[in-house]
């Protein structure tokens, strides 16, 4: 083989401890990932070449590889929030398809809930106020703000109705019941969601991710190394990356994600059509992220989502239609921050059949040939999708 012609294989993928972490640190998180994904795929540290991690250290990510004995040659810390991990998976299977490195580690760990119950943080951390922030601050325009503001214009625009939002969650809390590491497992309807405190109009707490600790790690590799792992390959088949805007004036339709452009970008450069896949892992920091990726995507036309999405169709579920956010994602599962990485973990584990009791199958019984996980950073500010298959 030739560089730039490598083909790239996910061949670890782990979670750490999850959940309620009070006694740990976000290094140790780091570490632990790590060693979990390394063991699961049969590689010792010392073949890592190519390192990834944002979001801790003064100088990210020497100061983590460090702290897990790594000297890579290649190194990325790229941070645009939510959709981190995947623009992370699109350089590092560029970096090995060009024969830049030969396995690329991606890691992540916070103690965002810890943080807050210490008091070493605040419920809503700033993005600060310089820049074009500085127009939106003093109006107090909270992240959470501009997701119900957006989902607000979908609802306008589409006669989006609150009970189809409400159906995501509802639909995510069932698939989190299949999980035994979900944090949230209990049963809710569309009625629990509508009644709870209303946090940002029309999102009540139901519609809102929880905030938990925890880490992932993923590990990539170039396909010479596939043999001497001892899990099978899931391949990047394709990715895709789009910037929309920072200020919300900026944005020319709140209606329209930045999936729209990294979706078909992934599926194009994978060959693939949204209808060929099997399993979609999307970023669910509110549920109107969800409908609307899911628009964006190609799965249904732009408006529709709300049908699409409607819990009496139970698309979303393990058994449905087409199954999202399989372990119950940030609504329900775990959300210690930028959850993008676990995306990638769980498409990875369904791809490969070892999804314990929420397993999707093919009508012909087998596990799915096919997934996609779309992150999602920011407030609907940068986007990057990535197309596996085994």
């Amino acid at each position: 083989m030739t560089p730039g012609n490598r083909k790239v294989a996910v061949v670890g993928v782990a979670l750490s401890d999850c959940g309620r972490l009070d006694d740990a640190t976000p290094y140790a998180l780091h570490a632990q990932a790590a060693r979990r994904a390394l063991a699961d795929a049969g590689l010792d540290r010392t073949r890592v070449d190519g390192f990834a991690s944002a979001g801790l250290g003064t100088l990210p990510p020497a100061e983590v590889a460090e702290y897990l004995g790594l000297r890579p040659s290649w190194v990325d810390s790229t941070a645009v929030g939510g959709s981190t991990w995947e623009v992370m998976a699109a350089h590092a299977a560029d970096a090995i398809a060009a024969g830049h490195a030969r396995a690329v580690l991606l890691v992540y760990g916070s103690t965002a809930r810890a943080d807050i119950r210490a008091g070493r943080r605040t419920g809503d951390l700033s993005f600060g106020s310089r820049g074009p922030l500085q127009f939106e601050v003093p109006y107090g325009h909270t992240l959470i703000a501009k997701y119900a503001m957006a989902a607000r214009r979908h609802m306008h625009e589409y006669g989006t109705t609150l009970e189809q939002l409400a159906s995501v969650a509802v639909q995510a809390r069932a698939n989190a019941a299949l999980n035994p590491e979900a944090i949230f497992r209990d049963p809710i309807t569309v009625d629990d969601v509508l009644s709870g405190p209303v946090i940002a109009d029309p999102f009540t707490r139901l519609h809102c991710c929880l905030r938990s600790d925890g880490g992932a790690a993923v590990l990539l590799v170039g396909e010479e190394y596939v043999r001497d792992c001892r899990t099978a390959p899931v391949w990047v088949l394709g990715t895709g990356e789009h910037v929309s805007h920072t200020t919300m004036s900026e944005w020319d339709d709140f209606t329209v994600s930045p999936a729209a452009v990294s979706g078909r970008l992934a599926f194009g450069r994978a060959g693939i059509r949204p209808d060929e896949i099997d399993v979609a892992e999307i970023y669910d920091a509110f549920t109107y992220m969800t409908l609307v990726t899911l628009e964006d995507l190609g799965f249904c036309a732009k408006g529709e989502g709300g049908a699409f999405v409607d819990a009496a169709k139970g698309r979303l579920l393990v058994g449905g239609d087409l199954p999202v956010n399989t372990d119950g994602g940030g609504l329900s599962a775990q959300h210690p921050g930028m959850r993008g990485l676990f995306l990638l973990v769980e498409a990875v584990r369904q791809l490969r059949g070892e999804a314990d009791g929420r397993q999707v199958r093919r009508p012909d019984g087998e596990p799915p040939r096919l997934a996609v996980a779309s992150g999602t950073g920011g407030w609907f500010c940068s986007s990057a999708t990535v197309v596996l298959g085994r």
